[in-house]
């Protein structure tokens, strides 16, 4: 196998420009991101024009060669490296051994809305980067066309989120820096009904299910980890909308009540009636 001579030094230019990737500004300034491990990686690779460059030990590039040939054939430039300088770039403690740089894959908001998006979940507020990976996930998973992310929420490309989409980043439309009052009012003339995820909300979420309410398109709105939803950001969805919580728990963390909601969303969506299954039947 044919590589890049090894990346004996941490000290050398291209480790130095990836390490900085690390940063948010330098992130913002490059419009490129670190994807770390194989799946992540190989996600990487499917997603056309995204990987740009890919550090790996000679053990992973053993391990992992369909990669390493699927990286090369999309025109990534591939390093072999130390165990020294993967540690130096990856942001995990025990580092897998591949690290990526990606070019940013945001899309815009007004391409979202064209595509007139049937399930999607919108992060007003959500600091913690785990969690907004984790949301990116349960969408995902739940069938969501789009996820948009508020101009006062975390950065999509911090590593802690891209490795907890473990991926996910890759598959649907992702809108960042959308203000929560353009991206309600957008979502609703795109036909969208708006439901704030809050657990206080004055709507219970069995309520609507047995009400028939949920089978349209439907955008939720998660709020942040602590305060939950602002009153004005409530105010400006359609329904306010709770978990139940049968038990004793005191409440649900933010990324459990998304995939709740999301999935409720999915199924009724499916069921006879709902917009999903009246468009596999036209």
């Amino acid at each position: 196998m044919s590589a890049a001579p090894e990346l004996i030094s941490p000290r050398s230019a291209r480790v130095s420009a990836a390490r900085r990737l690390a940063r948010r500004n330098f992130r913002g300034k490059e419009r490129l991101f670190l994807a770390e491990g194989p799946q992540a990686v190989r996600e990487a690779v499917g997603h056309q024009d995204t990987l740009v460059e890919l550090f790996a030990t000679v053990e992973a590039a053993e391990r992992y060669a369909d990669i390493i040939g699927d990286a090369r054939a999309v025109g990534a430039r591939v390093h072999l490296a130390s165990e020294d300088v993967i540690a130096d770039i990856s942001t995990t403690v025990t580092p897998q051994g591949l690290v990526g740089i990606c070019r940013f894959l945001d899309t815009p908001f007004e391409e979202i809305l064209a595509a007139r998006p049937k399930l999607v979940a919108v992060l007003a507020n959500v600091r913690d980067p785990g969690n907004a990976g984790t949301v990116l996930r349960c969408a995902d998973a739940a069938g969501a066309e789009a996820v948009v992310l508020t101009d006062a929420s975390v950065d999509l490309y911090n590593p802690k989120a891209v490795r907890a989409s473990v991926g996910s980043l890759f598959h649907l439309p992702v809108a960042v820096g959308v203000p929560v009052e353009e991206a309600v009012e957008g979502l609703r003339r795109a036909g969208v009904r708006i439901l704030a995820a809050d657990g206080a909300g004055t709507d219970d979420l069995d309520a609507e299910l047995d009400q028939g309410t949920m089978g349209g398109p439907t955008a939720w709105v998660f709020g942040n980890e602590a305060w939950g939803l602002p009153e004005e950001t409530r105010a400006l969805t359609d329904a306010v909308v709770r978990v139940p919580i049968h038990g004793k728990a005191e409440s649900l963390n933010l990324a459990t009540a998304a995939a709740v909601c999301l999935y409720a969303s999915a199924r009724a969506q499916r069921a006879p009636g709902g917009c999903r299954s009246v468009t596999q039947n036209q």
